[in-house]
């Protein structure tokens, strides 16, 4: 086995967390083909204890830790810098120590950069063979959020878009190649930095599907009542806070008028405070940090994902998709998942649309999603071992 640098912005574990799962496949994927040296950011102190399952994984390791606060002022620093702050924020002395010695002891043939911000460590790579996994067009995602935002936070955030465009272009200059979560966004980038244009492919990201699989038993978590419609994911995340917030007040009201007895349950660990009001309204909980969110899938009437910001392909939706629910999502949730047709996943684009559609698969109306089907896609197009392929062949010399 030849050794490979794996540096990310975050630890690629546990792989239940939705920023975490296409990292972790990733990583799991190159430990059976080459010596995996991982320097990674610790940002949440519950993930210290993951370190360990990392060490039995990799051949090195170092994680270096990025509380709030420094966090916070090394992003401030990104104004005087005329950079964006999210870039700022990741460059460390001690990672930048390790990646030079790392190279230095190991001598990796490759680097797999995971997220933009890792780009602050290319210089050290010299020789390299380097792949930049973007993910999403990150910038483009700011863009969205600023044009959501009151002022002054809107000129924040178009700031934002308009540095980490530009460092996203400067970083695709410097590598061998690019890969993002999805098609249609490798085509945005494409667009956007025509200049990388042939050094940058999609990695569709996937989903296990014998962990997300409707084939066993799973407890119901919940109580006796009227149909279910279920939104999961982490619900301090902006995006997914504005959606449920959407769903709660603006469409739920839409679905009880003809399912009286509709419930919505927001299921996610850190619900933001927005968040944990909703659970005041009629027919909404608010469940905070739960076991296993397969528990919660299976059993709903209805998978949601209403969000109005979103890029590349949303683990939500295919994970729902996986466990044979119906999904309902907005056109932006569904953007990223190409080929999908009507009766593997419905697709809405404003409150009165989406409300129609939960109410049609809530009552049995024909036409809607049927569970088989989105299965079948999900085998067929987002299984892992298929879509990772692409990432050997970029590595290659």
């Amino acid at each position: 086995m030849e050794d490979l640098l794996y540096l990310a912005h975050r630890i690629p574990y546990p792989p239940n967390k939705g920023d975490k799962i296409r990292s972790w496949h990733i990583l799991k994927h190159l430990a059976e083909r080459w010596r995996v040296h991982l320097g990674c950011f610790i940002d949440d102190p519950e993930d210290w204890q993951h370190t360990g399952v990392l060490d039995g994984v990799c051949a090195s390791t170092f994680f270096a830790p990025l509380p709030r606060l420094k966090a916070r002022a090394r992003s401030l620093t990104g104004l005087l810098r005329g950079e964006a702050l999210s870039v700022a924020c990741y460059r460390d002395a001690a990672m930048r120590d390790w990646v030079r010695a790392t190279v230095g002891r190991a001598k990796p043939r490759a680097a797999l950069l995971y997220s933009s911000q890792t780009g602050v460590y290319l210089d050290e790579l010299s020789g390299l063979r380097t792949v930049m996994d973007l993910v999403d067009v990150d910038s483009d995602k700011w863009a969205q959020y600023a044009r959501a935002m009151p002022r002054p936070m809107r000129w924040l955030y178009e700031r934002e878009a308009r540095t980490l465009a530009r460092f996203e272009a400067q970083v695709a200059g410097q590598v061998d190649a690019c890969v993002l979560v999805s098609e249609p966004e490798a085509a945005l980038f494409r667009e956007r930095v025509p200049q990388a244009a042939r050094k940058t492919f999609a990695l569709t990201s996937s989903v296990d599907t014998e962990r997300f699989s409707a084939a066993r038993s799973y407890p119901d978590p919940y109580p006796a009542g009227g149909p279910v419609i279920a939104f999961t994911g982490a619900m301090d995340y902006w995006p997914n806070v504005d959606a449920v917030c959407w769903f709660a007040q603006g469409i739920l009201p839409l679905v009880r008028e003809r399912v009286a007895d509709a419930r919505f349950y927001i299921v996610g660990f850190k619900p933001a405070p927005e968040v944990q009001a909703l659970a005041g309204l009629p027919g909404v909980t608010v469940t905070g940090a739960i076991a296993d969110t397969r528990d919660y899938i299976v059993h709903a009437g209805c998978i949601v994902a209403p969000l109005r910001v979103a890029r590349g392909i949303q683990n939500k939706v295919l994970e729902a998709m996986a466990m044979e629910k119906p999904v309902v999502a907005s056109r932006q949730a569904a953007q990223g998942l190409a080929g999908m047709q009507p009766g593997e996943l419905a697709v809405a684009d404003t409150a009165e649309g989406i409300a129609d559609a939960v109410v049609a698969v809530l009552t049995g109306r024909p036409g809607m999603p049927d569970g088989q089907a989105a299965r079948r896609r999900v085998l067929e197009n987002y299984g892992w071992a298929a879509n990772l392929q692409v990432l050997d062949r970029v590595l290659a010399p």
